[in-house]
């Protein structure tokens, strides 16, 4: 039935497993946010010394996520993620156990956060290139809208409140070491899988080892991204959008809430709360529906158009405005996030899935820092509203360019995925599910799909701003 589409991949044992794994490390991943902050202050330190702790993490994060794709075509993908999960759950458990002792340290903090930024590089790529060897084609949609719903629930919400009880009940170390046993029941649910063998991949695509094989696999992940309009044009726009909204959220949005509304705290985490509400609503709404027939330009359009709201942020005078201007950006961000994942696992070859998740979140990074170094100087020369009005107005312009420069309307049509019953894809008198099997296949045999005047194959990248 159609309202169960959403929840339909838990009916898959090991999907389920991982799910439930993911979810309960989401949770801990909130605490250990909380927890952290808090241990640092009981540490003596203040806003520096948690700018590099946090830096430490963003560190290993950013300088590990394009390995991680390597590891995840390279190698099992259920052992990355197991490796990932100790990894990080013995790191934390050891920072609770110097907690205890009274012994902890700044630098022994920022030392464990740049080795769990680090597991958490090699963990994304590996779970994106899992997922569809775990579920059918038509179920992926559903499962990135099971994440996509999950994610804030567990990572912004309820990891949080818990961290917070626990801090102010017991201490931060009691905090970090739940979290460190979180990422450790994930690992055992990964490995309580039953997962089959990948496609064996043919021995001419990695014929190198060592540094040459490293270099060779960048290339190749490279090499397919250029070749692939569609893809190419999304990273492009992602790091466009990353630029102009990811400042003005996480560095100006205080300020404009204090100075146009009068607000406070409260009022601030109102506006957010509700813009990660509607982000789970916005992705389980689509994911209750099938694959739009047009996919890449609702995605590109929603995540453009859908930010056209941040004009609302910087011109309203009242919260409730605020918060509904939140609550678009908030729902069209990811429900146009539940189909890129998709994306990424259906039209992206099987060998390749690892190093195109791990550059779609790395391309996702690397402007992350300069958003939010440039927002605080944009906003003292022109205003806080006018750099709103910028957010809003630049991600429209850029998904336009986007979805002309990506010929995405006919890479669309000659490249169907779900299609209704009884429809077809242009030119082809075979049934939709026929021709959407033909093309799929063909995408993991050649890396590309012909598209005809409209050039190769595509992908979008604007991860994770997630």
């Amino acid at each position: 039935m159609a309202e169960w589409r959403a929840v339909r991949p838990l009916r898959h044992r090991d999907y389920r497993l991982l799910w439930i794994g993911l979810a309960v490390a989401l949770i801990g991943s909130g605490l250990w946010l909380v927890a952290l902050a808090w241990q640092v202050i009981e540490l003596g330190g203040g806003p520096i010394q948690l700018s590099i702790v946090t830096t430490a993490y963003s560190v290993g994060l950013v300088t590990c996520v394009l390995f991680g794709g390597i590891a995840a075509d390279r190698l099992p993908q259920r052992t990355v993620i197991v490796a990932a999960d100790v990894v990080r759950g013995v790191v934390l458990l050891g920072v609770a156990t110097l907690a205890f002792l009274d012994v902890l340290t700044i630098w022994q903090l920022a030392a464990g956060a740049l080795i769990i930024g680090a597991g958490e590089a090699f963990l994304i790529p590996a779970y994106t290139a899992l997922v569809p060897r775990l579920l059918p084609e038509d179920e992926l949609l559903a499962a990135n809208g099971l994440e996509g719903t999950l994610r804030p629930l567990a990572q912004q919400a309820t990891g949080p409140a818990l961290g917070g009880i626990a801090v102010a009940t017991l201490s931060p170390g009691v905090a970090i070491l739940v979290a460190g046993l979180t990422y450790l029941f994930s690992a055992a649910c990964v490995l309580a899988m039953q997962v089959r063998p990948a496609p064996a991949v043919a021995p001419s695509e990695h014929q190198h080892s060592g540094v040459k094989a490293i270099v060779a696999d960048f290339r190749e992940g490279w090499t397919y991204v250029r070749k692939t309009r569609w893809l190419l044009a999304s990273l492009l726009f992602g790091m466009v959008f990353v630029l102009f909204i990811l400042g003005p959220i996480e560095v100006l949005l205080p300020f404009a809430i204090r100075d146009q509304t009068g607000g406070g705290a409260g009022a601030y985490g109102f506006v957010l709360a509700v813009f990660g509400i509607s982000g789970a609503i916005g992705a389980l709404l689509i994911s209750s529906r099938r694959l739009p027939r047009r996919y890449l330009t609702v995605m590109t359009l929603m995540w453009g158009l859908g930010s056209a709201p941040f004009v609302l942020l910087g011109i309203a005078g009242e919260v409730w405005q605020m918060a509904l201007g939140a609550a678009i950006v908030g729902a069209t961000g990811s429900a146009g996030m539940v189909i890129w994942g998709t994306l990424l696992q259906r039209r992206v070859p099987d060998h390749l899935r690892g190093r195109i998740s791990s550059l779609d979140f790395f391309v996702s990074l690397l402007l992350m820092p300069v958003s939010m170094a440039l927002a605080g100087p944009a906003a003292s020369l022109f205003g806080v509203t006018a750099v709103f009005i910028a957010a809003g107005i630049g991600p429209v312009i850029a998904c336009l360019v986007a979805v002309w420069l990506g010929r995405m309307p006919s890479d669309e049509l000659a490249n169907p995925l779900d299609t209704a019953p009884g429809d077809t894809a242009p030119g082809d008198a075979a049934t939709g599910d026929a021709v959407t099997d033909t093309v799929d296949v063909a995408a993991g045999a050649e890396g590309q799909v012909g598209i005809g005047a409209a050039g190769p194959e595509v992908e979008a990248a604007v991860s994770e701003v997630r």
